[in-house]
Parts: structure tokens; sequence; C-alpha cells
């Protein structure tokens, strides 16, 4: 359905509509994208979360934490440190059992994002954790070195327990990434970042209007780790920043503000097999990105900014803005021996595809049956097998968003992918793609090809990772047996 289209479904008259895109655009613009408030200083050090010692109680739980403020307000997260949740750590091929509570007065779960682990701890909506309630995750990590995450994933509320705070990163190690000799310990610094809303007493809002399930619930201010205005001290040299997109909605398009290069490195599935040297990186809710930045050629006392540069192409809810994200504050200069390496690790070759699948998204209104946001025609219902898949197969799996003008982060559980083609909009494999991916952005005109190899039996989702579209249903089950 095209805007003019769902307009008339809300109420809009013929008339008003015929009015032209000045109208259209102004009235998304006003509902759909608020202006990043002014940031000003960036006065608050950023926080950087603690890490998880596995085995002890991962607890969902209403928290206190600063946000906008010295006070504290009421938030979500996971244990008793404010918003979001600890950083977990673990080792390719190592076994976890992590036992999680239930502290909320509502149902939870956990999706293990980017994990490829059996269907029965994914953390499907079936699987449901009842308030008090407890549940063992116990699976083997059997992949690549990487930034993954976790959060809820109920159907009709994730958009919700994300935002107001339940979510965490997820850190795979190997023994080839390490060899690698990036850099480490205070020079490898996570940045989950996000756009909120908030309340006037301070407190999160999660409030989407039909217009925002539409197109995405998109904050007016920015944070990072939980921090408001963000500054990070650094030496002179080279550092590591692992990058989460944890937003429900929000595009980003990440630069450095005197305009430097930085070195894209790995992306979700882990390390990429050569460095990509970047002016800029377009990334949306759900991808992660594993990147260095040199600071060797600053002084003590200067700041650079992390900021996201406008962009076009994306609907006309996003990319209209230029704002910083985060503030890097130079305070000493050091000898910095690392050394860019000329390779990293190879990908592997997937075998020939059995088969290729498509898959069409759309938006049809209210009335016709389901949400708005739609795949194939279809919005989610939990009990209904949508494909089914055998165990073992190579298949090619294509997003159609050629008719559509919303763009559309595509997640597939169960699976690391490789993106095969690009056709229309874009038109071309993007810098982040050219490793293991389970997110991808379909931008509105475009087709996307990816491919994978099942090797977990179960039920398992595709959806897309705009919150309030996976809200609204644009979500489908698939099952491998």
């Amino acid at each position: 359905m095209k805007r003019i289209d769902f307009l008339k479904s809300l109420g809009f008259s013929t008339i008003a509509i015929a009015t032209g895109e000045s109208f259209l655009s102004s009235c998304m613009h006003m509902d759909v994208s608020p202006d990043i408030s002014s940031v000003g200083d960036f006065i608050t050090i950023l926080k950087i979360p603690s890490e998880y010692a596995l085995s002890s109680v991962l607890k969902a739980q209403t928290s206190q934490d600063t946000l906008l403020s010295k006070s504290k307000v009421n938030v979500l997260g996971y244990g008793e440190n404010g918003l979001l949740g600890p950083t977990i750590k673990a080792q390719k091929g190592q076994y976890i059992s992590l036992p999680f509570q239930n502290n909320l007065a509502e149902d939870t779960n956990i999706h293990w994002h980017g994990l490829v682990i059996p269907a029965e701890m994914d953390g499907h909506p079936d699987h449901m954790i009842k308030p008090n309630a407890n549940f063992d995750f116990q699976f083997s990590v059997n992949q690549p070195a990487g930034l993954n995450w976790y959060h809820p994933h109920m159907h009709q509320h994730t958009g919700e327990q994300v935002t107001k705070g339940l979510s965490g990163l997820f850190i795979v190690e190997s023994r080839e990434e390490k060899a690698l000799n990036l850099p480490r310990g205070s020079h490898e610094i996570p940045l989950i970042i996000q756009d909120k809303r908030f309340n006037t007493d301070g407190t999160i809002r999660h409030n989407p209007s039909r217009m925002e399930v539409m197109s995405g619930y998109l904050g007016d201010h920015v944070l990072v780790n939980g921090t408001n205005k963000p500054f990070v001290e650094v030496a002179t040299g080279f550092y590591r920043f692992r990058v989460l997109n944890g937003s429900s909605a929000r595009i980003y398009n990440l630069a450095l503000s005197n305009n430097a290069d930085f070195y894209l490195i790995g992306s979700d599935g882990g390390i990429l097999p050569q460095v990509e040297t970047l002016k800029s990186l377009m990334f949306a809710p759900a991808e992660r990105a594993d990147i260095l930045i040199d600071f060797s050629n600053l002084k003590v006392g200067e700041k650079i900014y992390l900021k996201s540069e406008k962009f076009n192409g994306m609907g006309n809810s996003q990319g209209t803005q230029t704002f910083d994200i985060l503030s890097f504050n130079v305070i000493k200069t050091e000898t910095d021996t690392f050394k860019m390496p000329s390779v990293l690790l190879p990908l592997d070759k997937l075998s020939a595809a059995s088969k290729t699948r498509q898959f069409k998204l759309t938006m049809g209104m209210m009335a016709m049956g389901g949400g708005m946001n739609k795949i194939n025609g279809k919005t989610f219902e939990a009990s209904r097998i949508d494909e089914t898949v055998n165990l073992g197969n190579t298949e090619i799996w294509e997003f159609d968003n050629s008719t559509g003008n919303e763009p559309h982060p595509m997640h597939i559980h169960g699976v690391q992918f490789q993106v095969k083609s690009r056709s229309g909009g874009r038109n071309s494999i993007m810098a982040q793609e050219k490793g293991w991916k389970d997110t991808v952005l379909v931008a509105p005109n475009e087709k996307v090809k990816v491919q994978m190899t099942f090797t977990q039996k179960g039920k398992f989702l595709v959806h897309c990772h705009n919150l309030e579209h996976e809200d609204d249903g644009m979500m489908l089950n698939f099952e491998v047996n």
C-alpha cells in the first residue's frame, strides 16, 4: 500500500491528501520523525556494561537509573545496575549454562540474537517465561567470534520491553580472532546506540501511534550504553569499538566529525575477510559493526565526535538530520604498537543452493486482516508454519521490497547468512555485508538475496527488526525438519 492509500485508511480526506507531497511530508515528519534534541556539551562519562559472571542468575527486573538528569527513575534491565544488561563473553566451543529469572510483572523471554543454537533455547514467542518463573538456558557456542546480543521476543511487546531497557551484548571469542592482535583491554569499548523518548518525569516513553506502527518509533534523544550526552577519554592510537544499533527503528549513518577514515573489521557474524576503509557506514536496527578508529593524529585536548550524517532513500521519516552521538576526548599521548592486519579471517564458501524462496514485503490495511506490515501478504500467527526447510539444506531467500516505501531490516533466526546480491535502490553489496550476517537492511525499491545453510532443527522466525513492524505482525514461522 502506498502512503496516500494508507492515509485514506486512517480517515484523511481525498481533498486533504490532494494538497500534495508537502502535506504528506509534513504529516510524516510531525508524527514519526521527531527532531533529535540539541545535545550540547557531552558531559557524562560513558558507562561500560559490567561483565556477566557465567552461571550467576540473569534477572529481568525493574531497576533504577539516571538518564536525562541526576534523579534516578524506574527502568527495565537485566539486574540491579539500571538500564540494559551485563555483557556476556563466551569462547567458541564453550558450553553455556545460564540461569534466568523473570522478576517482572509480565511475561518475557530472551532471544539470543545472532547465536545459532537449538530452537528451544532461541527465544521464540511461544516460549514465554511467566512472572516469578525461572528458566535455565543451556547451549553450546559453535560459531565464529563476533558481537551478538540478547533481548526479549514477546510478540506485540518486544518494542516496549526493549525500548524500556531490556537488551545486552553477547560476545563470542576465538583463538583465530585473538591471533589478529586487535586492540584490547581499555582500547576495546562496546557501544550500544539507542534513541528514546521520555516522559516529563524522566522515565522512558513508549506509545507509538498508528502512523509510527507503519514507519517506526523514533526517539528524540540518543543514548549510548544508557548514557545521555556521553564522552569517552582516549589516548593517541587505535581503539576497537564493538557497536550495536539497539534502536527500535532508527537507521544511523555513522561518520567522524573530522571526516577521517575509520576501519570496519567485522559485522553481525564476526570478522570480515579484509579491512574495509570507510568515511561513513549505514547502520540499521539490530546490525552490528566492529570498527577501528585511529586517534594518533590528534593532540591532547582535542575532541572529535561519532555522528550520524544525513542520508536519503530510506523513506520520508529518516535521514533528514545530522547529529552527534558521542564525544572522543583525547587526554594523553602514548606509543601505539598496533599494526593493521593485511588480511583478517577467511569467509567459508557455501554449497550450491537447492531452493530459492521469495518473501514479498508489503503494507496492507488493518481492515483487511492482521497488521499493516506483512510478509507474503500474511501477518504472524504463532501456530502457523509458513515455510518448511530440510535440515542441512542450503537455500537462497530473496526479500522483495521493490514496491515498498519503508526500509525493513530483515532478521532470520537460527542461521548466519551471506548477502549474495542487491538489485534496485542502492544496487550493491555494502561493506558490512561482505561477511556473515543475520540482519540485512532492505531499503525501499530493493530486492536482496541471502544464502544460508540450516543446521538447527525446530521452529524459528524470519521478521523485520523494526520492532513496531515486528509487533504489528511482520513476522513468519519457518520449521527445519
